[in-house]
């Protein structure tokens, strides 16, 4: 029996490219588990109405974790015409997964390493060390939407905040609303999750990114929560950042930042542009960590139109499996991969279009495979 169970979920398109590189390493590192495939994806929201379905979450309840590759995801009225004809006009209404995992699972952390490999060209600089922390579950991203707007809806907004007021003669078709909730309790956490990191990592700081002044409520709570906690840990300073600002110094300054935490949506802004300090998303791996239950990911979407030809940067990937070997406990196998990954990006020999070179995900993920062999393990 083995060690581990591991949900196996390549979604779509390049998905499957990069997950086949994850597998190259997997094998070559010998980790003691049993990979079980699940279905997630575009095809099967064409063919099913549901691009998670039932069976999936099924095993994911089965296993340890699961290593998801990536997937398509389209605005609501371009997936109603993907549709398969005789689903059509039956109410199925098209989510994403990955962020229904989240929130069936409460995958309530997302974090993001976003390191400046030595020799990488694409670097914006080369001392940068970023580790984003996202609140997953909560925020723009909760899915709680309406349009048209209910007019129980709109009489009980009408009432309680006297700025409705502006939109009384609007009709409710023409209008929609999405709504931004937090929890005291996620805001805890988020913040939690981001100074223990800190303290574990010898990390400086940890910088709060919201924008209080305007969005007041939201936003000003997830800061008083942080002001709260920051007290818990004396040796390591809270910076507050609006997420306007946030950008502009990530570009002017990205070197003086730690640790950054944020809620859903900034925290899914702020990422992206730190994963392109780094090299792009080709190199941005992610957790989505639960209490009990992780979701490894690289944060590239699914790429169709390079589906099967091997051509995308697998690092993205096989850094999201150093993640889960680390969340897993096989710390060692992680620090060797982390060592190979560094060397092979280091010599430049072997790399793919984005880094200039001509070679496919394969061989890259074979040539990590090689130095992750040859590496002694550095206690």
């Amino acid at each position: 029996m083995s060690k581990y169970k591991i949900a196996w979920l390549p979604g779509d398109g390049v998905g499957n490219d990069v997950m086949d590189s994850a597998k190259i390493i997997l094998d070559t590192i010998g980790l003691d588990a049993e990979y079980i495939p699940g279905d997630v994806g575009w095809e099967f929201w064409k063919k099913e109405g549901d691009p998670l379905p039932q069976r999936t979450i099924n095993l994911l309840k089965e296993v340890d974790c699961g290593l998801f590759g990536a997937i398509t995801s389209k605005p609501k009225d371009e997936a109603q015409k993907e549709l398969s004809s005789d689903l059509q006009g039956k109410g199925f209404v098209y989510s994403s997964p990955i962020v229904r995992l989240r929130q069936t699972f409460n995958l309530h952390t997302n974090m993001r390493p976003c390191r400046a490999f030595p020799g990488n060209p694409l670097n914006y600089r080369d001392d940068i060390d970023i580790v984003v922390f996202r609140e997953n579950t909560e925020g723009l991203y909760a899915g709680v939407e309406f349009h048209p707007v209910p007019q129980e809806i709109f009489d009980v907004l009408r009432k309680n905040h006297p700025k409705m007021k502006k939109f009384e003669d609007t009709s409710l078709d023409d209008l929609a609303i999405s709504t931004r909730i937090f929890t005291r309790k996620a805001c805890q956490n988020i913040i939690h999750r981001a100074f223990e990191y800190a303290r574990e990592h010898n990390r400086k700081s940890v910088t709060v990114v919201e924008k209080p002044n305007v969005i007041r409520e939201t936003s000003g709570l997830m800061i008083r929560e942080g002001r709260k906690i920051a007290q818990e840990y004396p040796g390591i300073e809270l910076w507050e950042t609006n997420i306007d600002a946030m950008c502009m110094w990530l570009v002017k300054n990205p070197q003086d930042y730690d640790v950054l935490v944020a809620s859903n949506m900034f925290g899914d802004i702020i990422s992206d542009l730190c994963a392109q300090l780094v090299g792009g998303l080709g190199f941005a791996a992610s957790a989505n960590i639960g209490d009990k239950f992780a979701v490894f990911e690289p944060t590239h979407g699914s790429a169709p139109k390079y589906a099967g030809q091997y051509r995308v940067n697998p690092i993205a990937m096989i850094n999201s499996v150093r993640l889960m070997l680390d969340w897993l406990g096989e710390k060692q196998d992680a620090k060797k991969l982390d060592q190979a990954i560094s060397l092979v990006v280091k010599e430049g020999r072997i790399k793919t279009y984005d880094l200039g070179g001509n070679n496919t995900s394969l061989e890259v993920a074979e040539e990590i495979s090689k130095k992750f062999k040859e590496q002694e393990i550095i206690t």
